[in-house]
């Protein structure tokens, strides 16, 4: 919408050169009319004046002029700056008093600095005095760089600087080595772009600013920067051993990332195993020592029968461990053997299905299989 708007506005504007001519040709036609419409013969003295009428009108119908959209006039009188004119009609002193001079401020234009664009879907042409650039680190990179600028003041592009594209064109040249000079290869032709191409601006801009020529960057391209072709395959070779490099650093980061905290783990669980052995080996100490206080006091009221229970205990702990028993009936008569099951089949027998299922009764046979075994091996206490 906003651009019929604009369309339709700029239909609706006079075209100036149309209306002039039609004008003049009006007032060529009555001039004539009114000469053919007299019947008495002019004399030399007025056709000499008429003359000289019509040529003055003429010289003065020559400082006529419009200035398009988008353009600037700039007037000089002898020579010197008059004044500046907006697009429209305007009309000054004709020639030799003022001239006009018409520029236009919207056109973008452009500068190439280390190569030539011939614009035909061809190759781009490298320019070597202009691309080749030494680094601070005392290497060759080959830069091309494209700037696109427009003119922002008129009477300051006109009058202030000479050969401004060529002005230019040498003062880009110059920043841009400056720049290029101030940074090391790798940094030019890796992660330092865009840092790069926004100083080459603002330094181009301030040297265009104290010439004062009219001039304003509007942006700095970098269309390529590369080693030279001649050491292009020791540059990319450099280039995969970097990235080898990072490749690496960043494997082992990674299996540093992924060994530590196991490590960690594995000595905090050391530690806490440490804490509940020490807490385990100081509470059965003390268990222990509870145990035989109390076992003391009983000693120190019945020594004899504390004495004969310990023996006891110790005996059917120590042959509850065998699978074997041999019992004494005397010198004269034979010593009985009693095999008994083997404890690793018993445990075998207890991990199986079946035992975990009656795993229960089994429990209570076995311990009472144990207490019957220790009756049987314990003397009896009654007198004969």
């Amino acid at each position: 919408m906003s651009s019929e708007k604009h369309s339709t506005k700029q239909s609706q504007q006079p075209d100036w050169k149309f209306e002039f001519e039609k004008h003049w040709k009006a007032f060529c036609r009555k001039s004539a009319d009114y000469f053919l419409s007299r019947k008495e013969p002019l004399s030399l003295p007025k056709i000499g004046g008429i003359a000289c009428g019509g040529l003055l009108l003429i010289w003065l119908a020559s400082g006529v002029y419009i200035i398009d959209e988008g353009n600037r006039g700039v007037i000089t009188r002898f020579g010197a700056y008059s004044e500046t004119t907006q697009p429209g009609p305007h009309w000054h002193l004709p020639m030799p008093i003022e001239k006009v001079a018409i520029v236009n401020v919207e056109q973008q234009r452009f500068i190439e600095v280390g190569y030539r664009d011939t614009g035909r879907g061809s190759k781009a042409a490298t320019i070597a005095q202009e691309s080749l650039m030494l680094t601070t680190d005392e290497n060759i990179v080959n830069v091309r760089l494209a700037v696109q600028y427009q003119i922002n003041n008129a009477r300051d592009y006109l009058f202030n600087v000479k050969h401004n594209e060529a002005t230019l064109k040498q003062l880009t040249e110059s920043v841009e080595r400056a720049v290029i000079g101030a940074n090391n290869m790798d940094y030019v032709l890796t992660e330092g772009r865009s840092e790069i191409v926004a100083q080459i601006k603002r330094d181009i801009q301030a040297a265009m600013d104290d010439y004062k020529a009219g001039i304003i960057i509007a942006s700095v391209n970098l269309q390529d920067a590369q080693p030279p072709e001649e050491v292009q395959g020791a540059f990319e070779d450099a280039i995969r051993a970097r990235e080898d490099k990072q490749r690496l650093i960043n494997e082992a980061e990674a299996y540093s990332n992924e060994i530590i905290p196991k490590a960690r783990g594995a000595a905090s669980r050391l530690l806490l195993e440490a804490e509940a052995y020490e807490a385990e080996k100081v509470a059965k100490a003390k268990g222990e020592t509870e145990r035989f206080e109390q076992l003391l006091a009983e000693y120190e009221k019945a020594p004899a029968i504390t004495r004969k229970r310990l023996y006891l205990e110790a005996k059917e702990k120590l042959f509850s461990s065998t699978n074997k028993v041999i019992v004494d009936a005397g010198q004269s008569a034979p010593q009985l053997y009693m095999p008994l099951q083997n404890p690793a089949s018993r445990q075998e027998t207890s991990k199986s299905p079946e035992a975990q299922i009656t795993g229960e009764p089994a429990a209570i046979d076995k311990s009472n299989g144990q207490k019957m075994a220790g009756n049987a091996l314990r003397p009896s206490r009654s007198k004969p």
